[in-house]
């Protein structure tokens, strides 16, 4: 599979990312303090740009979203996610899993919180957050 794709009239994203296309962001799940130790946010930071103490945002080719500090914090930055990639039209928004790994969520906890960037073209969501929408 590609990076993203569309199934079923929904924008997919792969869950196995390891190249990025022009203009493609890897939206990655993080801790507050940006330390990329492991999983996706270590493989942010190695191979796309995501810059070590920067816990939330846009770095390099890659969006930190801060998974580990609660769920209402969670909510809160998949708010900001959502105001940069409406104000990002020109950059495509591939997000992986975010708190389904070691932050410890489940796909029903998570996926909800993205209802609103799901309704954006240039958000592509993993394929297992699109049965919570």
């Amino acid at each position: 599979m590609a990076n993203k794709q569309i199934i079923n009239g929904k924008r997919v994203a792969s869950s196995h990312i390891a190249t990025l296309d022009d203009g493609e962001v890897f939206v990655f799940g993080s801790n507050i303090q940006g330390m990329h130790g492991g999983g996706a946010a270590w493989y942010a930071h190695e191979n796309f740009g995501a810059v070590w103490g920067v816990g939330e945002g846009l770095t390099g080719r890659t969006y930190a979203l801060p998974t580990m500090e609660g769920k209402a914090s969670l909510k809160k930055a998949v708010e900001n996610f959502t105001a940069c990639a409406r104000s990002h039209s020109e950059l495509t928004f591939l997000v992986t899993a975010v708190g389904c790994g070691i932050a410890g969520y489940t796909p029903a906890e998570v996926a909800p919180l993205f209802n609103v960037a799901a309704s954006l073209p240039n958000v592509y969501l993993p394929e297992v957050f699109w049965q919570y929408l």
